[in-house]
């Protein structure tokens, strides 16, 4: 029979339509973005993320600077946008260029207009299970998990890649919806066997179609997090999804999975970031 195919788009529409609606109760919501030098993938990025403070009635600031843009200048234009009281979210896109240190950049800005969840006080408020905000990505496999109809609680849940940015936060969620959970990575032994235990598996390590059926159980959720440009310039995922979706019971497509919710997610923390 196959899978079902948990479809990211649509439960992203979903999300943004609540979010239009909210804000015509709440008032309008800014966010900041800061975009540095001109790194392709992060300009398309950007762009949908003015597309949906279009559609949601949130106001956009665009900071668009260029690369060599000193790591002093950054620091002054955030701390600026941390005293505006107009300006409710500020997210600088990352990756980036290397004379800028991350670290400082995130540390300089206001936890609480920190609406990607980068900041290291907001990670340390998920890790005790009292998020200011949910990092967008993490948060997005979540509910895609729920539209699945799965039950988390009490589940088998894998992770497979640790990263800052999805792996440890998914992993963190999904404890705070009671799930059993396994993070594994480039070390893990026996893999492909904690995989195939998994009732629910995340996969967010950025390696092309690592997945294969054969590392997947019966009638899983199976999450694809990883988007690639594959041999045929087609793009792809972490999950081999053409041989996976005949096993498990739900899976996210690539694209239209998780990456639209990413930022469907990002909107609902400015209004959250208004609303606070």
């Amino acid at each position: 029979m196959g899978a079902i195919l948990l479809d990211g788009k649509a439960l992203a529409e979903e999300i943004k339509l609540d979010v239009k609606r909210r804000v015509a109760d709440v008032g309008t919501p800014t966010l900041a973005v800061i975009l540095m030098g001109g790194d392709p993938a992060s300009a398309v990025y950007v762009s949908g993320k003015k597309k949906a403070c279009e559609f949601t009635g949130i106001r956009s600031l665009s900071y668009e600077l260029p690369a060599d843009t000193s790591e002093d200048e950054l620091l002054k234009l955030v701390d600026g946008l941390n005293s505006r009281g107009d300006v409710d979210g500020i997210l600088v896109q990352l990756p980036l260029p290397k004379h800028i240190s991350e670290d400082k950049i995130l540390l300089c800005m206001d936890p609480e207009k920190d609406v990607d969840a980068f900041h290291p006080y907001n990670v340390g408020m998920l890790s005790i299970g009292q998020p200011i905000f949910k990092p967008c990505t993490p948060a997005g496999v979540i509910e895609l998990i729920k539209k699945s109809g799965a039950e988390i609680s009490g589940k088998n849940c894998v992770v497979v890649g640790r990263s800052n940015i999805v792996g440890k936060p998914v992993s963190m969620l999904l404890l705070a919806e009671n799930g059993t959970v396994t993070t594994c990575h480039s070390r893990t032994a026996n893999l492909q066997q904690i995989c195939a235990g998994a009732d629910i598996l995340v996969a967010a390590l950025g390696k092309p179609r690592f997945i294969t059926a054969d590392m997947i159980k019966e009638n899983a959720v199976v999450i694809d997090v990883g988007i690639h440009r594959a041999e045929n310039n087609k793009l792809c995922g972490d999950v081999d999804f053409d041989a996976c979706k005949e096993k498990a019971g739900a899976i996210t497509p690539v694209p239209g999975g998780v990456g639209p919710m990413t930022i469907a997610m990002l909107m609902k923390n400015c209004l959250e970031a208004r609303i606070r």
